[in-house]
């Protein structure tokens, strides 16, 4: 029997994003995921592109860290939102560390069917991370 979908939605978060470990998006993502976060023209799909974002946001803030503030389940659809934290440690966004940190609102929603997410949609308040980081 699969997992429930929030239970995927979980592990994406606490195990992906704030334990840094990109094998267990092979197993929770599907490699036809379809993504409608915009993460630019050459973004990878699927666990590839994932482990990208995953990847990405811990080489910049390497506490990174998501708190889910809230859940909602309908189906197969899972609704999160998160509290995004970290200390720019790394380079972002080809700019050197800024060494100040950022708490931010992000919200998404994933699509998980026979365990596996299918389907994301994302939207991170990238304007107050820029604010906060010094970069805007």
């Amino acid at each position: 029997m699969a997992p429930s979908p929030e239970t995927v939605a979980r592990r994406l978060i606490e195990e992906g994003f704030n334990e840094g470990n990109l094998d267990v998006l092979d197993e929770l993502i599907s490699p036809d995921m379809i993504e409608h976060q915009d993460h630019g023209p050459d973004h990878p799909a699927g666990a590839e592109g994932m482990r990208a974002v995953v990847a990405g946001l811990r080489g910049s803030f390497s506490n990174f860290h998501l708190q889910i503030e809230d859940v909602a389940v309908a189906g197969e659809n899972v609704w999160l939102r998160s509290k995004g934290r970290g200390t720019n440690d790394g380079e972002i966004m080809g700019r050197p560390p800024t060494g100040r940190s950022m708490e931010i609102d992000a919200f998404d929603i994933v699509r998980v069917v026979d365990g596996r997410i299918v389907e994301h949609w994302g939207l991170p308040d990238r304007v107050a991370t820029l604010q906060q980081l010094g970069l805007m």
